[in-house]
Parts: structure tokens; C-alpha cells; sequence
């Protein structure tokens, strides 16, 4: 699909305007699938997500192969999925609206514009943005607790075992590979299971004066909820940070998820399923970027825990 040339049949076709006034495009997307663009017609502002397959995918890591390639072509039918079917958390935990999408010749994704109702990103918050990062999550998790993903994932986040084969391959021998996937039963037999956002970093949360939003759910699907927890966590603290910060944001999370109708049993399950949370991304990062930043005293520590906990 070319883009510019074929956005004005979209727009007639689903009576988004008869013109396009404006067309900024914000991004292109990971590895050359496509572009995210801000679109302005006569009538309406939305976001589309246009996606084109590449005949050949350079991976920043060199991890490109054909099963990545159907790895990321399923995570876009279920975002489309996402937006098209799942709206209860929309009171709770705010989305962006969904406006149409389509498979087959074209591929595309059109959301209301975050932008146009005063929504921003950020690349650094303060500690109540990151409160209400936090209590989305919670509130999210809340709403599907125990529900079963239906057209999504069956088991969320992008980093999990069955996803990274070859990542797993070039891993050196040792305790993250060894019980790789122990933790990994653990975390997808757990008792408890919620639909995930799947890829909850700060990039993927907008705000404005009231409240955040959420964006991005290509790896939406099953898991327990610290799963979500800790990949933001990384995404906003660092090394000292985490350390310092560990049991009040879990106390935020918690009491969030608990005044949205979480047991008790929900809670413990999940407080002792948080070092597994971390061991298991531990181990993604291992294998894709072993330099990584993120790999630091604090997941370290996080997966002695689990290996004192199951040795």
C-alpha cells in the first residue's frame, strides 16, 4: 500500500471527510512495517496505523527471521482486534476510540487523535504520573481479571518464552537459561490471569491535565498482572530507583487493583509472582541485547530471589 496515494479512498470510503486538509507522519513503524501518521480532514482528526510488510527486515538486533516476521504480522491483527472488540476498561482505564480497520490488500488502524483531546507524551514524569501509570494498570488488569483473551494472544507480552527461540539459542549456559522455563510455567499456570497490555513502557502511556491514556497493544493477551508491572517499572526507574521505590509502588498498584474488586488471593499471588516477572524479561534481554541497560544490580537481585525460591 502507498500511503499518501491510497488515503484519500480511505477516507471516502469510511466518511472520514472529503479532503484531507493535513497528514503529519509521527513515526515510522519498527523495522519498516509501515508508518503511524496524524491525519486532518475536512470533517474529523484521527490517527491511522498503516502497515506494509517489507520483503526484507532489518532487524536492530540482526534477530530478523521468518518466524519474528509472522511474530509481527499476528501482533497487528491483534491490536486491531484490541481496539475493534475490547471497550470495557474505557471508563477505567482510558484507550483511544476505535474508528475502523481492514486486513487483506490494505492493512490499517484508525484511532480517534490522543493529540486532539490534549494528550502528549513524555519522555520523563514525575512521581504522580507515574501513580497514574501505575493505577491504569491496575485498573485495566481489574476489568479483564480472569477473562479469557479472545483474537489476542494466549499468553501476553512480547518477550515471553515461545516468542524468542532464537534469542533462547544464544544464551550462555547458566541459571536465567536453566530455569527459563520454570519460570515461564509459573508465570503462564498462574491461578490468576488478566488480559495484559503486553508492551506497558512509558512511550506507550500519553497524558494530559487529568488523567492517561494508553496506546500500543500488539502483545495484548494473557498473563498475570506484575508482568505489566515490572516492564513499566524498567521503563521509569533507575538501578537506585527501583530499590528504593519497590514497595511503594507495589502498595499503589495493589490497593488500586484491590479497590476495583481484587481478592486478597489475587494480591498474594501476585506480590509472589513479581521476582518471576522480573526473572522472565531477565532472561528475554539476555538473549536479544545481553549489553542492555536494564540488566542491572536490580533484576539481578530480583532473579536471585526466584532461584533461592525454587533451587
Amino acid at each position: 500500500m502507498n500511503f499518501e496515494r491510497e488515503l484519500p479512498s480511505i477516507i471516502d470510503q469510511l466518511n472520514l471527510g472529503s479532503k484531507v486538509i493535513n497528514c503529519q507522519i509521527i513515526q515510522e513503524l519498527w523495522s519498516g512495517y509501515g508508518v503511524l501518521a496524524r491525519v486532518k480532514t475536512d470533517t474529523r482528526d484521527f490517527v491511522i496505523k498503516q502497515i506494509s510488510y517489507p520483503t526484507h527486515v532489518q532487524h536492530p538486533k540482526g534477530h530478523d527471521s521468518e518466524f519474528a516476521h509472522k511474530r509481527k504480522e499476528k501482533s497487528y491483527k491483534v491490536e486491531m482486534n484490541f481496539y475493534a472488540h475490547y471497550t470495557q476498561h474505557r471508563n477505567l482505564a482510558h484507550t483511544p476510540k476505535y474508528i475502523a480497520h481492514e486486513v487483506g490488500a490494505n492493512h490499517f488502524l484508525i484511532l480517534e487523535d490522543l493529540q486532539s483531546l490534549g494528550f502528549q507524551p513524555k519522555k520523563t514524569i514525575t512521581e504522580s504520573e507515574i501513580q497514574q501509570c501505575l493505577e491504569w494498570l491496575a485498573r485495566f488488569h481489574s476489568t479483564y481479571l480472569n477473562q479469557k483473551p479472545k483474537d489476542l494472544w494466549e499468553t501476553g507480552c512480547y518477550w515471553h518464552l515461545a516468542t524468542r527461540p532464537k534469542e533462547f539459542e544464544l544464551m550462555n549456559e547458566g541459571p536465567l537459561k536453566k530455569y527459563a522455563e520454570l519460570v515461564d510455567e509459573r508465570l503462564h499456570s498462574a491461578k490468576y490471569q488478566t488480559i495484559l497490555h503486553g508492551d506497558a513502557k512509558l512511550a506507550n502511556f500519553l497524558f494530559n491535565n487529568k488523567q492517561v491514556s494508553a496506546v500500543d497493544f500488539q502483545y495484548c493477551g494473557a498473563g498475570p498482572g506484575v508482568k505489566d508491572l515490572a516492564y513499566f517499572l524498567s521503563s521509569v526507574y533507575d538501578d537506585d530507583q527501583l530499590f528504593n521505590k519497590e514497595e511503594n509502588v507495589l502498595d499503589i498498584y495493589f490497593t488500586e487493583l484491590k479497590s476495583h474488586g481484587a481478592s486478597e488471593d489475587v494480591i498474594q499471588s501476585w506480590r509472589e509472582l513479581f521476582p518471576y516477572a522480573w526473572f522472565d524479561f531477565y532472561r528475554f534481554l539476555a538473549g536479544w541485547s545481553p549489553e542492555h541497560y536494564k540488566i542491572n544490580k536490580y533484576i539481578k537481585a530480583q532473579m536471585l530471589k526466584v532461584l533461592d525460591e525454587i533451587r
